[in-house]
């Protein structure tokens, strides 16, 4: 007897088969991955030194406003991850 998950995974399958990635399409998959780590780990970086900056001068406002910037631009760097990562899945 088949699971509630088993039976859900069957019909996704039959909806939108699952394609088999190549060696090199996860090669790059993994390139990509390791790039926008970087890429983001750099940002905070950045980003938390001036929050230290504005933290120091007592500048809460700017300390806010720092954090939420933050927050977009890991969303923003994750989006575009995504996005590639789609367009080399579809290759």
């Amino acid at each position: 007897m088949k699971s509630a998950y088993e039976l859900a995974m069957e019909r996704l399958s039959k909806t939108a088969p699952s394609k088999k990635l190549t060696k090199d399409q996860k090669n790059r998959l993994a390139e990509l991955e390791s790039e926008y780590k970087a890429k983001v780990a750099d940002r905070e970086i950045f980003l938390n030194g001036e929050i230290v900056k504005a933290i120091d001068k007592g500048d809460f406002a700017a300390q806010e406003q720092l954090q939420k910037q933050l927050q977009s631009d890991r969303k923003s760097f994750q989006a575009e991850l995504e996005e590639k990562k789609e367009k080399i899945r579809q290759e």
